[in-house]
């Protein structure tokens, strides 16, 4: 059972004009609760599926910024999210969390550049970069800002949001990824997260809802194409590709 921070997703698209984006998505339309039964909660999907979407109006509804960072983050480089999470209500435990953070992968670099103008600003306080080990995110690798984000910002009792983390990992950094995953965890975090990655998927322990074209529906970890591809390609990667490249008769 989940003793996070966010029980249930309560989404009511009841007076939303069903044939215009993002309303017209299956799922929404078919799923008006959503449990949040384990600490961490995964949402994967082909890409158009609406998954994104979704984070991004979980995230909203909870008061983070819709480019990422924490509730604090203010900035906005383009308005081009929905109004979707103004039909999202959560269910929340009776503990709150003593931080939190939204992590958005292709709007990332916009964070880092907010830090870096906050920091030029005269302030009494500590720098914020200071929080994220230190060194400027514009000076390393997109894996490398990330593993500074989690291994220094993200800290315990936190409810975190993740989009796409994998963006930027070696195959060795999701392994690792997955480690400081489970310490979080251990530590009373809690985690929302769209993903492709079928080795992060693989964290135990969790709950996975797979968005089609037909709804939403939660499934094992052996039942998600993510691992019935992976599991294909590594037992006989000669004949996977050779069909893949296989030239029309």
């Amino acid at each position: 059972m989940n003793n996070g921070y966010v029980t249930n997703l309560l989404i009511d698209t009841r007076n939303a004009n069903k044939e215009i984006y993002p309303y017209n998505i299956f799922p929404l339309k078919n799923h008006q609760n959503i449990k949040l039964d384990n600490k961490v909660t995964f949402f994967i999907g082909e890409n158009g599926t609406g998954k994104s979407t979704l984070i991004e109006a979980i995230a909203l509804a909870y008061g983070f910024n819709a480019e990422g960072g924490s509730t604090s983050f203010s900035f906005e480089t383009k308005n081009s999210s929905s109004e979707l999470y103004k039909h999202i209500r959560m269910k929340r435990s009776l503990k709150r969390p003593k931080t939190g953070y939204f992590f958005r992968a292709e709007s990332f670099y916009n964070v880092a550049t907010n830090i870096e103008s906050l920091d030029e600003l005269p302030a009494p306080c500590e720098k914020i970069i200071k929080a994220y080990g230190g060194k400027s995110l514009h000076e390393q690798s997109r894996g490398e800002s990330f593993f500074s984000l989690i291994l220094n910002r993200f800290c315990k009792n936190g409810f975190y949001i993740l989009d796409e983390p994998e963006s930027g990992l070696s195959l060795e950094r999701q392994f690792a990824f997955i480690s400081r995953l489970n310490e979080l965890v251990d530590e009373q975090s809690q985690f929302i997260i769209a993903t492709h990655s079928p080795i992060i998927l693989a964290y135990p322990h969790s709950t996975i809802y797979q968005i089609t074209e037909n709804g939403m529906c939660e499934v094992e970890y052996e039942q998600t194409n993510a691992f019935k591809f992976m599991k294909m390609f590594a037992e006989n990667h000669s004949n996977f590709l050779n069909e893949l490249l296989k030239a029309k008769e």
